[in-house]
């Protein structure tokens, strides 16, 4: 039974599992560890986490209410095969869907939709600026994601970093905040943040302790809500130098950072 008074809440992406591309591996083949395939998309192996961090993800699960805490949308989320029990809780589309047994909280979904509506520039507004000055070129697609943000898919190579500052200082005056994570730029509701559904989670279950890790620009308010928590020696926040009282920083890279995250949260979780 996992102890309803520590919540673990970790992003996924970067962070517990990993793209062939994000694994990061720099050990000679054969000393590479064991990976354990956890995402398939359109027939292919997708995300991977090591065989030790399955055994580790399981055990968290078992100690304490593990909670899946993602930018993914709730199709991309349900993709994903964690190898432990069940999560009772889980955050998807970077907090805009607080899921319970997996069916997203209905009161959930329309205390964000009020609070986006009376603070931000409306989505169809952020999603023509995502796409105005894009050059073809790099801008290979863009997406809108559950009707809460927009995000587009580059080329990393050509992306110019005048567009990407322009496009932030456009939606830092209309409560929209950018985020370049892999391939993917997102602009996202400033309201719409992982921390508050953590905050909701704590409430519903009384937790006196609460952990978290995660890579991203998009978690760094989750990590700096949290009682205690980490990030890898990867991703925006490692390359910002991003760290705040509370998060320890990690130097390990790739998959192997999230063993090492799984290893912290067990011992916090256990001690």
């Amino acid at each position: 039974m996992s102890d309803p008074r520590t919540v673990v809440a970790s992003d996924l992406d970067r962070t517990l599992v990993y793209s062939a591309a994000a694994l990061g591996l720099t050990v000679p083949d054969a000393a590479a560890p064991r990976l354990l395939c956890v995402e398939v998309y359109e027939g292919r192996p997708l995300s991977y986490l090591t065989e030790i961090a399955a055994g580790l993800l399981d055990a968290l699960a078992r100690a304490a209410v593990f909670v899946p805490t993602t930018t993914r949308t709730r199709e991309q989320y349900h993709r994903i095969r964690l190898p432990c029990p069940p999560p009772e809780f889980a955050i998807c589309a970077n907090g805009g869907h607080l899921l319970v047994d997996g069916v997203s909280d209905p009161a959930w979904q329309a205390r964000v939709a009020g609070l986006l509506a009376d603070a931000c520039a409306p989505l169809a507004e952020a999603r023509k600026r995502l796409t105005a000055d894009a050059d073809p070129a790099w801008l290979l697609k863009e997406r809108v994601a559950e009707d809460l943000f927009v995000y587009a898919v580059v080329d990393r190579a050509l992306l110019p970093q005048s567009w990407l500052d322009d496009l932030a200082d456009w939606a830092a005056g209309r409560g929209w905040s950018v985020s370049l994570q892999g391939r993917k730029v997102y602009a996202v509701p400033r309201p719409l943040t992982k921390s508050a559904a953590l905050a909701e989670v704590v409430r519903r279950t009384g937790a006196g302790l609460t952990l978290a890790a995660g890579d991203s620009l998009l978690d760094a308010d989750l990590l700096t809500a949290a009682d205690r928590a980490w990030r890898p020696g990867h991703g925006e926040l490692a390359d910002a130098g991003w760290t705040a009282p509370g998060v320890t920083a990690l130097s390990t890279a790739g998959v192997l950072a999230g063993e090492e995250i799984l290893r912290a949260f067990l011992r916090a979780a256990t001690e």
